[in-house]
């Protein structure tokens, strides 16, 4: 009898994990009825990276080009890039002429983009791949070229025309929070009108919040994913801010994000010159848990194995791309320890643990798994394995273990929890 009742205790705690991740899943808000973004968006994207070179005659290899693009679409296929799920290659700004054609029309640079971008993206797909482009909802672009505003029937139209698969948009030069609003809104709909499939990234929250808080709900309903905070650069300092500035708000955009819309705390800068390995990894494991799109800005002609090997880890993908759809949020912090988690499906959770601290060695800390997963992580018991810095598997943890990490400074270690035969029998 006594072994029984365990039975039927152990299956009311499975049931009970079921019925919390089914109804958490539940999405809170309706996201843009586009059948894009599913799982968070993965590429590449020029900006941190090549900014707005323009001097191809003393940089040919740097300069906002169809040359660079072409070299990184080529690049994205042979190096494993693409296999490992980085499929939109993405030109941001720079890129245009400095007048539209007697049409009215948007038009690449003549001399940077002789083939113009419908060759371009021919190019692109003929690889497998996606090509994303960029504009601007007010009068000109961050940079100083044609912006949207008035045209963007034409624009959304000269986009779909020229086979586009991603606008990132964005909202320099806008002369009112109305129009800002109302331009976002109406590119939206001004795409889908085309009938071409072609996600939309939006940085409407970014330059809402001088303002007033953003309507996220609203912000859902049209784009699929959308820039919160400032561009990234490729510092600590950067990463920081933007992880503090998530926390911080995460009462407010954790929920509305899933499948279809998704926070974006902007580019991955591994692989380039500011931060440390520990550095490196903590982006990864953080995007990772925020669900974030996992857009790289970096060189990939000159890219150490170390850095790519991060980037294409299998087991970090699959927790950013997991299917629940579910962000991730900061569970705690102590001292100069931030705790982070995660749900993903199958009953699995991923938990990072994140050492602030900027002096002295690796810190020692102990949590309680029965703290992890809204306490139904590893009730009543399940497998956890380290995914970063390298991945090894620490065992079977019951719900009244502790588990011990060892973190550098700037670093991260994340952990998957997972559930076992042993855990569902």
């Amino acid at each position: 009898m006594k072994s029984g009742r365990g039975r039927q205790w152990r299956g009311c705690l499975l049931a009970l994990r079921f019925l919390f991740l089914f109804f958490w899943g539940v999405p809170g808000a309706r996201a843009l009825d586009n059948g894009l973004a599913r799982t968070p968006t993965m590429g590449w994207l020029h900006w941190e990276r090549f900014l707005c070179n323009l001097d191809c005659q003393a940089e040919p290899e740097s300069c906002i080009s169809e040359h660079l693009f072409m070299q990184m679409a080529e690049l994205m296929v042979s190096d494993g890039w693409k296999d490992a799920g980085y499929e939109y290659l993405c030109i941001d700004d720079c890129w245009m002429a400095p007048e539209r054609d007697p049409e009215g029309r948007l038009q690449a640079d003549p001399q940077r983009f002789p083939g113009g971008i419908r060759r371009l993206a021919d190019y692109v797909h003929s690889k497998g791949l996606k090509l994303g482009i960029y504009a601007d909802v007010g009068n000109k672009t961050c940079a100083g070229y044609p912006g949207s505003f008035g045209h963007y029937d034409i624009d959304a139209q000269t986009f779909a025309d020229w086979g586009v698969d991603l606008l990132k948009f964005d909202g320099c030069h806008c002369d009112s929070v109305k129009h800002l609003i109302e331009g976002y809104q109406y590119m939206s709909l001004a795409l889908n009108r085309t009938g071409r499939s072609i996600v939309y990234s939006c940085e409407w929250p970014l330059y809402m919040w001088p303002f007033h808080k953003p309507n996220y709900t609203k912000i859902r309903t049209y784009c699929n994913h959308w820039r919160n905070s400032a561009d990234i650069y490729d510092s600590w300092e950067s990463i920081k801010s933007i992880l503090a500035w998530t926390s911080s708000n995460q009462e407010k955009i954790v929920d509305v994000a899933g499948p279809g819309g998704w926070n974006d705390p902007d580019m991955l800068v591994i692989g380039n010159f500011g931060l440390s390995w520990n550095q490196q990894v903590t982006q990864m494991a953080l995007w990772a848990i925020m669900a974030a799109p996992l857009i790289m800005s970096n060189d990939l002609r000159h890219i150490s194995p170390q850095a790519k090997s991060l980037l294409q880890n299998k087991d970090v993908i699959a927790i950013n791309q997991d299917p629940l759809g579910k962000q991730g949020y900061l569970l705690r912090k102590e001292s100069s320890i931030e705790v982070w988690e995660r749900p993903l499906s199958n009953l699995s959770w991923a938990v990072a643990v994140m050492n602030l601290q900027e002096i002295g060695g690796p810190c020692y800390y102990t949590i309680a798994v029965a703290s992890l997963g809204r306490g139904i992580a590893c009730n009543p018991a399940c497998l956890i394995t380290q995914l970063l810095p390298e991945k090894r598997k620490l065992g079977f943890y019951t719900w009244t273990s502790s588990i011990k990490t060892r973190v550098n400074p700037t670093g991260t270690v994340l952990l998957q929890l997972g559930g076992t035969s042993k855990t569902t029998s």
